[in-house]
Formats: C-alpha cells, structure tokens, sequence
C-alpha cells in the first residue's frame, strides 16, 4: 500500500465515522462559516474553560476533505490551551500549502494525511474551513476574557 493510499484510507474513515460531529449543549463558542466555492458549510463548537479547549464539536455538510479536516481538528485541539490550538492551526495552513511541518515539534497524526491537499490548491479552502472557525472562535473566547 502506498502513502497515497493510506492517507486516502484516513480520509475516508474521517469522512464516513467523523469524531465528534454533533452540538455542544451549553456554554459553548459557535462559529458558522461556509466556502461558497463548493458548497462546504461547517459549524464548530468549543467549550473553553481557563483558558483551554474542553471540548470541540462540529456539524456540517460538504466534500470529504471538509468533513474529514473537521473531525480532525475536533480530536487535535481537546486538551490544548487556546495558544497552542492557535499554533496548531498555523502549522496546519502551512502544512497544506506545502511547507514542511516539523514532527516533532507539531504531531499531526492522522492530520498528516491532508498534507497532499498542497497540490490541489482549489482544495485547500475545502480543508482550511474548520480550522479557520476554530482560529475564529478561539480568538473571539480570548477577547471576551
């Protein structure tokens, strides 16, 4: 099997079992946002507490690249503070438009299998959705502070 082949596998099981699709009750950040290119409309939700993303949730409609990024970034950032989530979401637009990530600093897991998104730019959008409404809410919680 090649990598191809197995970052296609990731995908596909992100986009047909996605972690975490569904609504936070209460006390949580929301943003909508949608890539009219395609059609993508994503809804992500967060619960922030001292600083640090608790939970993350999402609910949209879209290509398998949107709605496996989203289920993703959902399992990335629980756990992480705001200002690390942040730095997650600027090495991921870096990653998918082709600049080297650091493992080591950055362990993408199955993120990594994005990273082929970088030859097709019309996609990239398509990938970046969810993160831009994470980067949006984590921002609007910080300055609510």
């Amino acid at each position: 099997m090649s990598l191809d082949d197995l970052y296609r596998r990731v995908i596909m099981d992100h986009y047909q079992k996605p972690r975490n699709r569904g609504r936070i009750e209460d006390g949580a950040v929301t943003v909508d946002l949608n890539n009219p290119t395609c059609g993508d409309k994503i809804s992500v939700q967060m619960r922030i507490e001292d600083g640090k993303i608790e939970e993350a949730k999402f609910i949209g409609e879209g290509c398998s690249i949107s709605l496996a990024s989203a289920s993703m970034m959902t399992e990335a950032v629980k756990g992480l503070s705001v200002e690390k989530a942040l730095q997650l979401v600027d090495r991921f637009s870096e990653m998918v438009q082709g600049e080297e990530i650091d493992p080591e600093e950055f362990p993408l897991e199955d993120i990594e299998a994005l990273q082929g998104v970088a030859k097709f730019p019309a996609r990239i959008k398509c990938a970046t959705l969810a993160w831009k409404a994470l980067e949006q809410g984590a921002k609007e919680s910080a300055d609510q502070d």
